[in-house]
């Protein structure tokens, strides 16, 4: 397990270790040798599947495309997680991303284990029957490992409900007689898929950081007082009064975030920036997030790029690069674009002292560890966009059953299950010197760690 995520599960490991009151069964050299089969085990993958689709185009030519699927570890259950369209794709990112999976499900208590896939393509650049005929070809290259008690893809960048449907109905048809509906979350609802399935990311991003500037701050505000400890004194500094909030990336998850944000009732929010991979709005006042996003929702999922689109919205804005939305004097920054956006060449000019992590690992090691150090609380992805993969874990459960939630069902469930996470994490978080990420993986080595050693298959 390379990079961020690899580094933390080390740390986290290197503590456990010396914390005899976790797995008191294992004493002196029987604890280090288990421990060192820990770090191997959750240090790797189990398999990684490579190939290259062979897809005709419309235009009469032949293509090879690289496509993957890694399955990090099956310890809590099946392996899960989405299907990833980018041109930025690679070998190493999805096995990284597989094993937040791993961690994430552990984390929150989701009997699924981590996998990942992707395919090297920008979705933009091909006509819907080649999407049709990639969607097909994956599931047909790979599908001695997918199943739906063996490795159940979902929606990840690049993809949604209609490439997951067609990724199903070529299951049906190669396994015919066998259950299917199971094979692949994030379905549209005809297909089987569950209500609030495509809105929980982001609904989940922005439920972490209200429970925590909300419900939990209220809760235990003189207890807060009392902690000598640099987080505990930014959320009190943060609390009952109007938030600057500036959200990176105006996609499925930032744009959904950003209108639960707009509309909620319980934090005096403003939500002053959004930004797409062309150009970031601005106004101090607050923008019109509900105007915007019917306005994406009918273009291509891009924001407005000029004055007069802006006009013709009646929207008040600025135009800025960008990239400019990192960097405004803002008090909360949700990132729900790309990996890698807040780095070691720009971690000095962030401003926000509150950090939600929409995207899958935004922030790197070097730009976590020194923002920690200024006091700014990361709510790390691992935490906050759990959303889809619990709610896909909801929809599994529905398509077994065949028994379907309503929508409200299905958010009440949802929001319970990552409250009981964060009572879990929080006082933990604000009592201990440790940052809120280092806290989660911890938590979820912990869990994996237990069920490991259970297993007996430590030794």
């Amino acid at each position: 397990m390379a990079g961020q995520n690899g580094s933390i599960v080390q740390h986290s490991l290197d503590a456990l270790l010396e914390d005899e009151s976790f797995l008191p069964d294992l004493r002196e050299q029987d604890r280090k040798l288990a421990f060192t089969s820990l770090t191997a085990i959750l240090s790797t993958p189990n398999h990684i599947h490579k190939s290259f689709l062979r897809i005709a185009l419309e235009n009469g030519k032949v293509i090879r495309i690289p496509a993957f699927r890694v399955q990090h570890n099956n310890t809590l259950g099946p392996y899960k997680g989405g299907i990833r369209f980018h041109e930025s794709v690679n070998e190493d990112e999805v096995t990284n991303l597989a094993s937040l999976m791993t961690l994430k499900n552990a984390l929150h208590e989701v009997p699924f284990g981590g996998g990942k896939g992707g395919v090297i393509i920008d979705p933009r650049d091909f006509t819907v029957k080649e999407l049709h005929q990639i969607c097909k070809k994956y599931v047909h290259y790979f599908s001695d490992i997918l199943g739906p008690d063996k490795d159940i893809p979902a929606p990840d960048m690049g993809t949604g409900d209609k490439e997951m449907d067609w990724m199903m109905a070529e299951y049906k048809s190669i396994r015919p007689g066998t259950p299917y509906r199971g094979s692949f979350t994030g379905k549209s609802i005809i297909n089987g898929g569950s209500l609030g399935r495509k809105e929980a990311t982001g609904k989940g991003v922005y439920f972490t950081y209200r429970y925590m500037m909300s419900d939990f701050l209220e809760d235990h505000k003189e207890w807060l007082g009392a902690q000598e400890n640099p987080f505990a004194q930014t959320a009190l500094d943060h609390s009952n009064r109007p938030l600057k909030m500036a959200v990176q990336g105006f996609g499925n998850v930032g744009s959904i975030a950003a209108l639960e944000a707009f509309q909620c009732a319980h934090l005096k929010n403003r939500v002053v920036a959004v930004s797409d991979r062309n150009v970031t709005l601005y106004n101090e006042d607050g923008l019109n997030i509900p105007a915007l996003v019917d306005y994406t929702a009918n273009n291509n999922g891009e924001l407005p790029m000029t004055e007069e689109e802006l006009d013709g919205l009646e929207i008040k804005a600025e135009l800025l690069d960008r990239e400019k939305v990192l960097y405004l004097d803002v008090d909360v920054l949700v990132l729900a674009a790309l990996e890698d956006q807040v780095h070691k060449d720009n971690m000095t000019q962030i401003k926000a002292k509150i950090i939600v992590e929409g995207a899958n690992a935004p922030v790197t090691t070097e730009a976590d560890d020194y923002l920690a150090d200024k006091g700014v609380i990361i709510i790390p992805d691992i935490l906050a966009n759990a959303g889809g993969v619990i709610v896909s874990y909801f929809e599994w459960v529905q398509g077994r059953e065949t028994q379907f939630y309503r929508e409200e069902q299905v958010f009440k469930l949802l929001f319970d299950k990552m409250q009981n996470t964060m009572d879990t994490i929080l006082p933990q978080f604000f009592g201990d010197p440790f940052p809120l990420r280092q806290n989660c993986y911890i938590h979820a080595v912990m869990k994996l760690s237990t069920v490991l050693f259970r297993q007996g298959k430590l030794y």
